[in-house]
């Protein structure tokens, strides 16, 4: 069963996306993705930098979060969770509606996504 991040983090999501995930065509993966995978995020801005910013899959005709372990779309939207308090205000100066980036495995770009809005990146205090 999946706990919604909101509820398991207690606060809204810090920004929203829309995702492609690669095929193994792309260079992508070969398994479908699935709910509740901790990919980190990297953005166009800093191609050297990873970061703990977890994605949450949302069904496209409801907007709620896939079960965990469900598979999920090659295309959707996600919200997007930033985990470490302490790069809060880097994220805050590079994540912006258009910022693109992609969701990470290791070294591997897996997904590409664009920022198509700013829910409480301004306003969340991360633990």
């Amino acid at each position: 069963m999946h706990i919604p991040y909101q509820e398991l983090f207690g606060r809204q999501p810090d920004f929203e996306v829309t995702y492609h995930i690669y095929s193994p065509e792309e260079g992508g993966r070969t398994l479908p993705g699935f709910q509740g995978t901790l990919w980190d995020f990297m953005d166009d801005v800093d191609r050297n930098g990873m970061y703990m910013i977890y994605p949450e899959i949302l069904n496209l005709t409801t907007r709620e979060p896939f079960e965990r372990g469900m598979p999920i779309p090659e295309n959707g939207i996600a919200t997007m969770w930033i985990l470490s308090s302490k790069l809060r205000s880097l994220h805050q100066q590079r994540i912006k509606v258009g910022t693109r980036g992609y969701f990470m495995e290791g070294s591997k770009k897996v997904a590409v996504c664009e920022v198509t809005n700013i829910i409480s990146l301004f306003s969340n205090p991360v633990e």
